[in-house]
């Protein structure tokens, strides 16, 4: 088994749900024993470890109050940190759109969270590489976007 890009690096994760963020530590650890995971469940907390602490990765709840107030706090850095939203169910496109334009590099299902250690590999990995397919496969079932026909069934 290689070892894991996430050995060595600093994440913070914020949600206000505490078993998501035992969960999603859980699945980085077991990839990456060595990795340093900060955990907030509100603002104060989230910005304090913010102001203190580099990190080489953020990952915030996009159902949290302040997600983009930390997120407005983050692309105001002189050089800031790569970001995964954590998203659940369905998803406005909107929404979607406003956190891209916001430099956010991936998003994260809650029902998949058991393949978040690819999704922040890829992440660190490709930080400064398009790559829109890989954010946003892990989407493909949330959005009704309606299904396009291709010329052979449109021909038929």
């Amino acid at each position: 088994m290689k070892e894991s890009i996430l050995n060595g690096k600093r994440i913070m994760a914020v949600d206000d749900d505490p078993d998501i963020l035992t969960i999603l530590e859980k699945e980085i650890r077991m990839a990456a024993p060595n990795c340093y995971i900060d955990k907030a469940s509100n603002y104060q907390r989230a910005t304090e470890l913010f102001a203190s602490l580099t990190y080489d990765l953020i990952i915030l709840d996009t159902a949290f109050a302040r997600t983009f107030d930390l997120l407005e706090l983050e692309i105001t850095r002189p050089s800031p940190y790569p970001v995964v939203i954590l998203i659940a169910h369905t998803v406005n496109p909107e929404t979607l759109r406003r956190f891209t334009g916001m430099g956010v590099r991936a998003y994260l299902p809650k029902d998949k969270l058991s393949e978040a250690v690819p999704l922040l590999e890829d992440v660190l990995k490709y930080e400064y590489l398009p790559f829109w397919r890989r954010i946003f496969e892990p989407l493909r079932g949330l959005l009704n976007t309606g299904r396009r026909r291709t010329l052979v069934e449109v021909r038929s």
